[in-house]
């Protein structure tokens, strides 16, 4: 059997772990805040009224400078010219477009404003992101993937989507 003093300093033990747990909760930062980066600029474009309106295989002479609304197709319809970097439900959506110049070369952050899995492509060679970033909870603005991309053609392709559209921004890096 357990003494008392014994179930006592057990009593306190989880008491201060449970404290401890709902601190360390707390600390962490929510919404909007929970981002590596700062937002307000892929934020205001993914919102902004004046954006692109594009459908699932088409081309672009350049980037924009806005944002992009793409609409997608069911996966099973939607053709992508790569394996996507990540397998997604059959009832999610998915879609692509061309750039046919990327103007500078740099370090460029792609904003989505839902959950999906980016794929960008330079010839034949799939890119691999320098860095992402996300939030759940954040308004307008749902994830940032960055890449560092060469000047010419472009592709992206955007996986496990759930919904029909998407909004889309590609900025350099300030």
């Amino acid at each position: 059997m357990m003494s008392i003093a014994r179930a006592q300093q057990a009593a306190i033990i989880l008491i201060f772990l449970g404290l401890s747990t709902i601190a360390a909760s707390a600390a962490e930062p929510s919404g909007c805040a929970a981002f590596k980066w700062p937002i307000d600029r892929e934020r205001a474009s993914l919102t902004a009224p004046d954006r692109t309106q594009l459908h699932s295989g088409q081309t672009l002479d350049a980037l924009p400078s806005g944002a992009i609304v793409l609409s997608l197709k069911p996966a099973a319809q939607a053709a992508l010219p790569k394996q996507p970097g990540r397998s997604s439900a059959p009832e999610r959506f998915a879609g692509f477009f061309r750039v046919k110049q990327v103007d500078t070369a740099g370090s460029y952050t792609v904003a989505l404003s839902a959950a999906g899995w980016v794929d960008a492509v330079e010839g034949d060679h799939v890119l691999k992101p320098t860095g992402f970033s996300g939030a759940p909870t954040c308004d307008g603005i749902r994830k940032l993937v960055r890449y560092e991309l060469s000047s010419g053609e472009l592709l992206l392709q955007l996986s496990g989507i759930s919904t029909s559209t998407i909004t889309l921004t590609i900025l350099p890096v300030e």
